[in-house]
């Protein structure tokens, strides 16, 4: 009974996958729950996914990943990328394939395609194109990358150690290299000729690139804010040193407004020049060596200039308004605003929410200056700057103000900016202490996010959970017991043992041939650790009953294992392309058949070839 209701809800699962009208994580919780009310399972069993040490490294690979592109080293990466490759994005394609093959060789391909991720992400979107085009290449290059090497994937060392448990040797380091090189080339040549064919050609929805178009720094060339806006240098000696701003009424004698003030840090010993940015206000005093950002005509800030003995600073731009402390962003005022009707200079923004309006956009005309007496109007958004976390509680007044965009992503990444190298650092720490398993690939990941949290490469806790990918989370973890439903109903071994007594009369190769076909069908639905775990037993016992080569069977076992590419379960690197792709259940199907059907004709000729019977 419970083998039946076991394949029942396989079955369901997998036609509400095919169907997508039901999100892929909420199907997966909907089998875990009928394996538990069904008795398959027990709730421990059940639950027992979200404890995997898969599951949780996951986690950590959003964080890592999140690092990476908050510090600006994915798009640095994506731009060398680029430089590689020239103008010829076929050339890109392959060098992406062939770097995820190459990395894939020494750490898990989960690993791999989390860090991948961003930059491939980064670049699609820097080339105005679709992500779709890249990340199922990207995905199924890193599940191939597992036959590079025995650390590869787990699936390999688990066909190890059951040759060693039967009194054979274990793989070397390389042995199964040459079938990793083969499949590699096999799918990068398989994408070249068939990607148009096979991936998705519309621009599919991406949240990578969502509030690009109102990140502060194009917010400040729209407003043309460069032109109003002066830096001016506090000399030794200046009248100016020691004065309150409030005392000195620039707005009323000059039409300008200071709107930060950057200056010497006096904390701690000094020992390095560190300078911090402050956003000015009436009760601000002015210190020697300050440096004040002014906005207003340039005539007025030099009488400004005359008049306190103050030095113009170099040439400044807009974009210096951003920085790790303060930014600017773009508010709408709703209809019920209170504000509408009143005037700027009387609605005392600045005393409300602790930030300047530097300008007004009323209809695509800007106003940046004597904006005192402008009448706001239903419809106006006003440019304003600040510290970022005023700007976020600015956010919640919605009765008044809705801010466009996404400030809290732009907080962050004003944060990180200059920490690439660091990030880089951290990444080459993760994939050094995966490689020479110094810990447990989830301690080295978990190592990797903390450190991303601790140096400011990510702004906060928040920060890092706000980039997880809770979906796929919940997909894999939901999915797990599946497998642990397969086992325990016996399911597996009935029809894996029913294949080989039905193909028996075909010889060695055709046994190996059927246990290559059932292992890569089930890896469709349970990891490949999983099948490994499952089928390498079985094909051991096959190949001693057929008086044949065990190594042969055994490596059938590793290959057919990592060829999960018909559905997005079967692999967590699936899961992870799954939603930053934009892809349906039916891509993973169109893409991914055609290619198990090359490799499994090309493997059977291969394998036998550098493994003979």
């Amino acid at each position: 009974m419970q083998l039946t209701i076991t394949f029942v809800v396989l079955a369901i699962s997998i036609v509400l996958f095919i169907s997508n009208r039901v999100r892929a994580d909420l199907v997966a919780i909907l089998a875990l729950l009928a394996f538990v009310i069904s008795g398959v399972l027990e709730p421990t069993e059940a639950l027992a996914g979200f404890s995997n040490s898969v599951v949780i490294m996951i986690a950590g690979l959003f964080v890592v990943g999140a690092g990476i592109v908050r510090t600006g080293l994915a798009q640095s990466a994506g731009n060398l990328l680029l430089k590689w490759s020239g103008k010829s994005e076929r050339k890109l394609f392959v060098l992406l394939l062939i770097i995820t093959g190459s990395v894939g060789s020494f750490m898990s391909n989960t690993g791999v395609v989390a860090l991948m991720l961003p930059i491939v992400i980064s670049i699609a979107i820097s080339i105005n194109s679709s992500p779709s085009k890249y990340l199922i290449p990207l995905s199924y290059i890193s599940s191939l990358s597992g036959l590079m090497t025995l650390i590869a994937t787990p699936a390999n060392l688990i066909v190890s150690q059951v040759l060693v448990d039967n009194g054979f040797e274990k793989l070397g380091f390389f042995e199964i290299t040459p079938l990793g090189i083969i499949g590699i080339t096999t799918g990068i040549l398989y994408f070249l000729v068939a990607r148009k064919y096979v991936l998705p050609n519309d621009k599919r929805k991406n949240n990578a690139g969502e509030g690009h178009k109102l990140s502060p720094q194009q917010l400040a060339a729209d407003y043309e804010l460069g032109g109003n806006l002066h830096r001016i240098r506090v000399v030794e000696g200046s009248s100016i040193i020691g004065k309150l701003l409030a005392e000195l009424k620039l707005p009323a004698k000059y039409h300008l407004a200071i709107l930060k003030i950057d200056r010497k840090s006096m904390e701690g010993m000094n020992i390095l020049p560190i300078r911090y940015q402050e956003m000015a206000g009436p009760m601000s005093v002015i210190e020697g060596k300050d440096i004040l950002y002014v906005q207003g005509p340039l005539e007025n800030t030099l009488q400004f200039v005359r008049d306190f003995h103050l030095e113009v600073d170099e040439e400044t731009n807009a974009e210096e308004l951003v920085s790790k402390q303060l930014g600017i962003a773009e508010v709408l005022l709703t209809p019920h605003s209170n504000l509408i009707n009143e005037t700027v200079g009387s609605i005392s923004f600045r005393e409300k929410y602790n930030l300047n309006i530097l300008g007004i956009n009323r209809k695509g005309e800007y106003v940046l200056t004597e904006m005192a007496e402008v009448r706001l109007r239903f419809g106006d958004a006003l440019l304003v700057q600040g510290a970022w976390e005023e700007i976020e509680l600015l956010s919640r007044a919605v009765k008044d103000v809705v801010i466009i965009g996404q400030p809290k992503e732009h907080a962050s990444m004003a944060a990180a900016s200059g920490k690439a190298p660091i990030a880089g650092a951290i990444m080459l720490l993760m994939i050094g202490l995966m490689v020479l398993e110094v810990f447990p690939a989830v301690i080295s990941v978990l190592l990797a996010a903390t450190l991303m949290v601790m140096t400011g490469c990510l702004r906060n806790m928040d920060d890092a959970y706000g980039k997880m990918n809770w979906e796929s989370i919940i997909l894999i973890a939901a999915m797990l017991p599946m497998a642990t439903a397969l086992e325990k109903t016996g399911g597996m071994v009935i029809l894996s043992e029913g294949i080989v007594n039905l193909l028996g009369g075909f010889g060695a190769m055709g046994v190996l041939a059927g246990i290559y076909f059932v292992t890569m069908v089930f890896g469709q639905f349970i990891s490949n650790t999983a099948t490994a775990v499952l089928f390498a037993p079985i094909a051991m016992t096959a190949a001693i009953s057929l008086d044949a080569n065990p190594y042969t069977f055994l490596i059938a076992i590793a290959v057919s294992s990592s060829m999960a590419f018909a559905t997005p379960v079967a692999s967590p690197t699936n899961a992870l392309v799954m939603t930053a792709g934009g892809y349906k259940f039916f891509d993973f199907i169109k893409a991914g058949i055609p290619l198990q059907i090359i490799m499994f004709i090309i493997m059977m000729i291969a394998i036998p070839i550098f493994f003979p019977l």
